[in-house]
């Protein structure tokens, strides 16, 4: 049991048509829900905190928790920072003991994204830890990653192909059509598989990316509804579609959204039909619950990560 890297990891999930789920976490509640249910489905696994988890709950906090799972669980986890937007944020998390980090260079032309990133690049693997880029810009809104429908793009086969060449970047998000947050389509659901197909003929060795790739279950935004919510025509990223896309190289996908609309409902669930609670054992525990059963859904149905340890 130990932090380690995705390079096993990611190196098995190539070899067969299944995905490891990359977490968002932002307290206790979550990252117990998370593990207790990787542990269950015997799922490799990996955690990861964002700009906004390291503002709310601090970085040794979390890095502290992600431990205790680790001790609790006997899981071997994968800890990656997500969306790192400079160097700085990047070494200072190589430096804490995260084992992957993420250079999001995406917003910048494509030129200094390669900069940006092979200087993470060789930072990071001479202390051991693997990164993560991006390509293309994704839509949407999570946490500080915000980016307006007209300009996002898809990410172009052949810029991936030299990237990876010139940075050595140990995996690549891929920007297909999925987007942030809870909204990610207006009208019908759609994913550009055959620029995804592309890519992956072009760089097989490389693992893809898949962020954004929340489903948005209906049940559960019609729950939180239900208990005083206001989330209007929330549509995410079909399961079937991230079936597919993990068929096509697709190793590691981004689950945030889900998971905060599973803890919200039942928390909202609780609050409501228990008035007289004022205990917060009680209603973070059910939302702890909530968690544990929508990655376990994910790993089972998703990802087919399940018995993959």
């Amino acid at each position: 049991m130990a932090l380690v890297t995705t390079k096993e990891m990611f190196a098995k999930a190539l070899d067969s048509d299944y995905a490891i789920g990359a977490f968002n976490v932002n307290n206790m509640e979550i990252i117990q829900g998370i593990v207790d249910a990787a542990k269950d489905e015997k799922s490799p696994l990996i955690l990861q905190v964002s700009a906004g988890a390291r503002k709310y709950a601090k970085p040794v906090y979390l890095l502290k928790l992600v431990e205790a799972a680790i001790e609790d669980t006997g899981l071997d986890i994968c800890l990656h920072l997500d969306h790192g937007e400079d160097f700085d944020i990047c070494k200072k998390c190589v430096d804490d003991g995260f084992t992957s980090v993420m250079i999001d260079g995406s917003k910048h032309p494509f030129e200094e994204n390669i900069r940006i990133t092979k200087e993470v690049v060789e930072y990071a693997h001479d202390h051991g830890v693997v990164v993560e880029a991006e390509l293309g810009k994704l839509a949407g809104v999570e946490d500080a990653v915000k980016v307006e429908a007209r300009n996002a793009t898809f990410t172009d086969p052949e810029e991936a192909a030299e990237f990876v060449a010139r940075t050595g970047v140990d995996s690549l998000a891929v920007a297909i059509g999925t987007s942030h947050g809870a909204y990610k389509f207006k009208g019908t659901p759609y994913l550009d598989f055959e620029r995804l197909k592309q890519i992956h003929a072009l760089i097989p060795e490389t693992p893809l990316v898949l962020h954004g790739a929340s489903s948005v279950l209906k049940e559960f935004v019609d729950r939180c509804n239900q208990y005083g919510a206001k989330i209007p025509g929330a549509q995410g990223v079909p399961e079937e579609m991230i079936l597919e896309a993990v068929k096509h190289g697709v190793c590691k996908v981004n689950i945030d959204t889900d998971l905060r609309l599973a803890m919200t409902a039942e928390v909202r669930r609780y609050i409501v039909e228990h008035p007289e609670d004022f205990d917060p054992r009680k209603y973070l525990g059910v939302g702890r619950e909530a968690i544990k059963g929508m990655v376990a859904h994910k790993i089972r149905n998703v990802l087919n990560s399940s018995g993959r340890m």
